[in-house]
């Protein structure tokens, strides 16, 4: 999630879930080539299971960053054909390139002939007028066939015109049956389906039908929800607040002598407190913070 994913957000998620697999925040691939490659891509060994998400449209351009994927140890290199932005909508790459299936293939086929990564594709259910299941059956064989195996689901439709970023994560209508109708269809691919995922129990409902689950949002608001499905499908213990905390404030305080500021590194922290008593109180301390260690012995009660 762009603005949400970055490599302390993903430190701070690992300490709730030891088994769910972490998304980097799309980078653009000519950033990953041009720009500031180890401020990109460089993160925490904590953070394995961990994919690297990219966007663009240039197989060549996309096959060199697989390889530097491949360089820095990630574990998955994810191609985003979903993200509705204006940014990408200018760059046409995101959810733009649903509409170009044999683009994509080239693209992951130039990726996947570069690396043995698992190369995956995150997309939605349509783009505009092109929202048929037809349309999205005749995308997922394409594709396919130049070699994904695996495919993460939004399942809404995307609007390029008329709807905001925002609007395009809660307007269009989710639609889990299409995605559990493409699992039956395409039996040998795997599916991980996203969007609007908030219950243990609606979870629940989704591992029956599809491969996996991608959540969001929601591990924003309440980053106890991985903990939650984690003991919920594996029986792991539930990890104390109190530690959680502790060990946060361990590596963001080495973070900040290296020079990250301290409001990049507080961010994860807003939702930690979620449903707590005195929970806003908490995070009005948080965003006047100045001294971790003062905030660690306030918040400890």
């Amino acid at each position: 999630m762009i603005d949400y994913s970055d490599r302390h957000s993903r430190y701070f998620w690992r300490l709730f879930s030891s088994r769910a697999r972490l998304y980097t925040e799309m980078i653009h691939a000519q950033a990953i080539l041009n720009q500031n490659r180890e401020g990109l891509l460089e993160y925490s060994s904590e953070e394995h299971p961990l994919a690297l998400q990219v966007g663009g449209n240039d197989p060549q351009a996309l096959a060199a960053c697989a390889v530097y994927a491949k360089k820095y140890g990630y574990d998955e290199i994810n191609l985003n054909v979903g993200c509705p932005s204006a940014r990408v909508q200018s760059g046409h790459f995101g959810v733009c390139l649903m509409k170009e299936p044999k683009l994509i293939s080239h693209c992951v086929a130039s990726m996947i002939q570069r690396v043995d990564l698992p190369v995956t594709v995150k997309t939605r259910i349509g783009v505009d007028k092109q929202d048929s299941y037809e349309f999205l059956c005749e995308f997922i064989k394409t594709v396919s066939e130049a070699g994904c195996e695996e495919f993460i689901i939004h399942a809404r439709k995307a609007w390029l015109k008329g709807l905001s970023p925002k609007q395009n994560r809660n307007i269009p209508p989710l639609m889990y049956e299409r995605v559990y109708q493409l699992k039956k269809d395409f039996p040998k691919l795997k599916f991980i389906l996203n969007g609007g995922i908030k219950e243990i129990n609606t979870a629940k409902q989704h591992l029956n039908k599809v491969d996996g689950i991608m959540v969001g949002r929601e591990v924003c608001r309440d980053p106890y929800f991985l903990s939650q499905l984690e003991k919920t499908f594996y029986d792991s213990e539930i990890p104390r607040r109190e530690n959680i905390l502790q060990r946060y404030v361990t590596y963001a305080e080495q973070k900040q002598k290296e020079g990250i500021p301290l409001k990049i590194l507080l961010k994860p922290l807003l939702g930690l407190f979620h449903g707590q008593a005195g929970a806003k109180q908490k995070r009005h301390y948080l965003l006047q913070c100045n001294n971790l260690s003062q905030f660690l012995k306030k918040t400890m009660i």
